[in-house]
């Protein structure tokens, strides 16, 4: 009973914390007008939280081995609670971004530590089924995030999205407490690796700003992304090279060397940007053009979501009765590229049936995709490498949706502008269907009372909004392919994953745990 009582526990943190990483996106424009602030200082209320989730992460095994695992993670649910109370409290910007950090500083464990536990509460042969059981907190955190947000947002308040978290925190702190047990495989490291910690909070750090601030601030024509970058690069490979030179490393590199993780980090890593740009396109695409609100996003998300709950404790299954990960992987990056030829069909005219059905087909390859690598990322480890393995590989799912995010901004960016001067230079007075077209506008707004020239100069604006309006949709259709043909060409990595490297070496693995 205690079992089962923890996995649903350390699960429900996990998606708490995946859950915070999207949910403040939807009330951006709310926390700006009632703290007085831009909307560019309020964007760092977002980007805080993803540095201090990306420098955390990779540095949980060692935090757990000098800390002791209970200490570590109640400590960091606390911590994690504490600051969704002070966010919500914040009285200015700058005080909400800071203890946003600090509640991303407490996050990092809810996802590494809370996949380690499940792994634990399992023996190795059925090690398929805690990553199916994982992998459901992974896949409904960052699906549910905004349309939870929107619906707070519509009915409270923004300080609820932080306030929601209060008395889950408390209640998984008290049970863990009570009944999580210490790590098996601790052990204590004799000498603390300051400057790899340092070189990876500034390398790491550095990466998260320019991914998340370099399209707002236009690249490397702003000067501080130019000095990130370069900070960025320096320090990275000054880790890299300092881990795995040092006798005692915060990160573990050298577990990379096992080829089931360094691969299963790589498509983890795309997948992570399939999971977290499908995310944040497809409700943006339905509110902006659609006209979809919040909720009705939430509910064309919902049928998705169920099918990949039963999909996901499904691969586990069928993994485990001796199936090759590689086929898996290989029908769930195939439904993914579907998903996105599919949406990049749809036009203005598109059902909420549609594209509820094009979420299944998304949600099915995010389903088998997480299975199998989590369970081949950590399949040839050793178990005292097992929680650095999760934390490497959870920092790729991480890193990917930070890069794609990043990657898929830009893209749109640069696409519309491409569009708009496309669909523009076609909008001249020589061109009949436009002057007919403008002529029919105009009388349109004479009828209602307004002059010739007020009718006049509301009939282009009304065709500049038609314009914007296809610049918008042939710009979300490119992006679509654009992440799909990522996807594709991601498939040759799967010729690495041999029958030999994925069921043979699972089973070695569940004998000598």
């Amino acid at each position: 009973m205690n079992r089962i009582l923890l996995i649903i526990t350390v699960i429900s943190a996990a998606i708490m914390e995946l859950i915070d990483t999207s949910i403040v996106n939807v009330a951006i424009n709310h926390m700006s007008g009632s703290l007085g602030a831009t909307l560019e200082d309020t964007s760092w209320v977002v980007t805080s939280y993803g540095i201090a989730n990306v420098i955390i992460i990779p540095m949980t095994g060692f935090l757990v081995n000098n800390l002791g695992r209970r200490n570590y993670y109640i400590g960091s649910l606390v911590l994690f609670t504490f600051c969704s109370f002070m966010c919500g409290n914040a009285s200015g910007i700058w005080e909400l971004v800071a203890f946003r950090f600090f509640q991303g500083i407490g996050g990092g464990a809810l996802l590494s530590v809370s996949a380690t536990v499940v792994y634990e509460c399992f023996p190795k042969e059925k090690q398929n089924i805690a990553s199916a059981l994982f992998g459901i907190g992974v896949f409904i955190g960052p699906t549910i995030g905004p349309t939870l947000g929107g619906n707070i947002i519509d009915n409270y308040s923004w300080e609820w999205i932080f306030y929601i978290n209060i008395p889950i925190g408390i209640i998984t702190a008290v049970i863990c407490y009570r009944i999580l047990p210490e790590s098996p495989t601790r052990k204590k490291i004799k000498e603390i690796d300051w400057m790899g910690i340092i070189l990876l909070i500034i390398g790491v750090g550095s990466l998260q700003t320019i991914l998340e601030r370099g399209e707002t601030e236009d690249w490397f024509e702003t000067r501080y992304i130019t000095i990130l970058a370069v900070t960025a690069f320096i320090s990275l490979l000054l880790f890299v090279y300092r881990e795995l030179t040092t006798a005692y490393p915060v990160v573990k590199l050298s577990i990379l060397k096992s080829p089931s993780l360094s691969i299963s980090a790589l498509l983890t890593f795309i997948t992570g940007m399939g999971m977290f740009t499908s995310i944040y396109l497809t409700p943006v695409f339905a509110q902006r053009l659609l006209q979809f609100t919040p909720s009705m996003a939430g509910l064309m998300l919902l049928p998705g979501s169920i099918i990949a709950v039963f999909a996901l404790i499904i691969t586990g299954r069928v993994l485990q009765k001796g199936v090759p990960p590689a086929i898996i992987v290989l029908i769930g990056f195939c439904c993914f590229i579907y998903f996105n030829w599919s949406m990049s069909k749809v036009t203005l005219e598109v059902s909420f049936a549609t594209i509820s059905v094009n979420l299944i087909f998304r949600a099915l390859g995010m389903a088998l995709l997480t299975v199998p690598l989590s369970t081949l990322a950590i399949s040839s480890l050793r178990p005292e490498d097992i929680p650095q393995g999760t934390a490497i590989n959870n920092m790729m799912r991480q890193l990917g949706g930070s890069f794609g995010i990043s990657i898929i901004n830009t893209f749109i960016v640069r696409r519309m502008a491409q569009h708009r001067s496309d669909l523009v230079s076609n909008i001249t007075y020589t061109n009949n269907s436009v002057v007919e077209r403008l002529n029919k506008y105009t009388s349109l707004f004479q009828s209602k009372g307004f002059s010739l020239g007020d009718a006049h100069h509301r009939a282009i604006g009304l065709m500049d909004a038609i314009v914007q309006k296809q610049v918008f949709i042939l710009s979300y259709i490119d992006a679509y392919l654009f992440i799909g043909a990522a996807f594709g060409l991601a498939l040759p990595l799967l010729l690495f994953f041999s029958r030999k490297n994925g069921n043979k070496k699972l089973v070695i693995a569940s004998t000598d745990h």
